[in-house]
């Protein structure tokens, strides 16, 4: 899907310089497969995961932020594509939807080095792949609204939801997230939502620069 050169692409130095935050929904319905036959949900994140975070690593190159989650969640510091294999053979899909308990540590984690001086100059995106509606919206929205407040300008973090499968309660709670956070309180946009079928049609170039720029 992904086979952009970066180098002669207007706006490239706005994905530069930045770090990489990958997240992947590993709950029971991940295992669900939309077609008779065809792969489920996890062999298709699977593979995405490993595309994204290919292309990611040409941008981060000591590696992306790695996390897996259900009702719990695993990070994995520095991961390069190599690693994310791994990383999904030794977990299968099970339990809930936490998207609130993983979203507040990953951003937890960037104001963390933040104060510390350690994040790049233009910031970080964040990429959350799921399938599901989470298990408490008004925490998710919540999680968000209070990082918009902290940030010194709109392009310094994005977070991009990708939904893969077809479920019609996470659509309509994606674009609740995507067109009505500055109606609740949002000091800037940071969200942008599309699902898996939209990136197949997209270079990830323009799925990262839409997450900055929405």
């Amino acid at each position: 899907i992904f086979n952009n050169n970066y180098s002669n692409i207007p706006n490239f130095s706005m994905l530069e310089n930045r770090d990489y935050t990958l997240i992947i929904d590993k709950s029971g319905s991940m295992s669900t497969k939309d077609t008779p036959g065809g792969s489920s949900r996890w062999q298709i994140m699977q593979e995405s995961a490993l595309a994204l975070a290919s292309k990611c690593e040409e941008l981060d190159p000591d590696g992306i932020t790695f996390y897996l989650f259900s009702g719990k969640f695993k990070r994995y510091d520095h991961v390069t594509a190599a690693k994310v294999g791994t990383i999904f053979q030794e977990n299968d899909p099970s339990g809930r939807t936490d998207l609130a308990g993983v979203l507040a540590d990953a951003l937890g984690n960037y104001f963390q080095r933040k104060a510390k001086g350690q994040t790049p100059a233009n910031g970080e995106i964040i990429l959350v792949v799921t399938d599901g509606e989470p298990d408490d919206r008004k925490a998710v929205m919540q999680v968000i609204l209070e990082a918009t407040q902290k940030l010194d300008r709109d392009e310094e973090l994005a977070i991009s939801f990708i939904q893969v499968g077809t479920d019609a309660a996470a659509t309509a709670f994606l674009k609740i997230l995507d067109d009505d956070l500055g109606r609740a309180g949002a000091k800037f946009d940071i969200v942008d939502t599309i699902t898996m079928n939209d990136m197949e049609d997209l270079t990830l170039k323009e799925v990262l620069l839409s997450a900055i720029s929405d």
